[in-house]
């Protein structure tokens, strides 16, 4: 038989789910977070991501070279948002802790995002998963940035007494993640955002009904503050 795709104009052998359109992007990477935090990153096959977009692995392979290049891209698209919501290099710490809320209430519209963090962070912890040195970089720059803000808010007087930037950051990042995991096994049990608000003021002297995206009149309805 012979191979048509091979001696056919470059503009025929890249028609159907071989062109690289953003729309087939998106759609496999939608796929792969779906797989990914479903299965987790070693148990999700390329031929189970490929079978939901309706292509063959081929087709998939010619959009991403291997499924840790499909895994890097799906981590680079949520940090894209998360840097679309945080201003973290912004010097109003309260800011910087609002963004982080707001950044909640979106990644809680999209429970896949929520559920893809989970696993993947358990399973990077082995030093040989494609996502460790993701990780890594992830957490040291969440760090970095909440430490950032709670130095601003202790520069004007915001930070409790008795509270050290680094030490609080570090305790913050292991309470966020704990209410996202208690999120993610009974959604019932807590409201993201408000949990968030309460634990930041147990760090600073934050007046959220007195600042843009706090608990007051202009939040009645969230969907108003969360990016499209």
């Amino acid at each position: 038989m012979t191979n048509t795709d091979s001696i056919a104009p470059a503009h025929v052998r890249r028609r159907g789910t071989y062109a690289k359109t953003e729309a087939t992007r998106q759609a496999i990477l939608d796929a792969a977070l779906e797989v990914f935090s479903g299965s987790g990153y070693r148990s999700g096959s390329l031929r189970e991501i490929a079978v939901r977009v309706g292509m063959s692995e081929a087709g998939l392979l010619h959009h991403f070279r291997n499924k840790s290049a499909l895994l890097e891209a799906v981590l680079a698209a949520k940090d894209d948002r998360a840097r679309s919501i945080v201003p973290s290099d912004s010097e109003d710490g309260a800011a910087v802790l609002r963004g982080l809320i707001t950044l909640a209430e979106y990644n809680m519209s999209i429970p896949g995002v929520v559920e893809l963090f989970a696993t993947l962070s358990a399973e990077a912890t082995a030093p040989d998963h494609p996502a460790h040195a993701y990780f890594v970089r992830r957490y040291a720059f969440t760090r970095t940035t909440i430490e950032r803000a709670l130095t601003n808010l202790e520069r004007d007087g915001r930070l409790r007494h008795g509270m050290t930037p680094r030490r609080a950051a570090i305790t913050i990042i292991a309470l966020m993640d704990g209410l996202q995991i208690q999120w993610l096994l009974d959604r019932s049990v807590l409201d993201m955002a408000d949990e968030l608000r309460a634990l930041f003021m147990t760090f600073a002297d934050i007046d959220w009904d007195a600042e843009p995206g706090g608990s007051g009149a202009e939040e009645d309805d969230p969907a108003e503050d969360t990016p499209s």
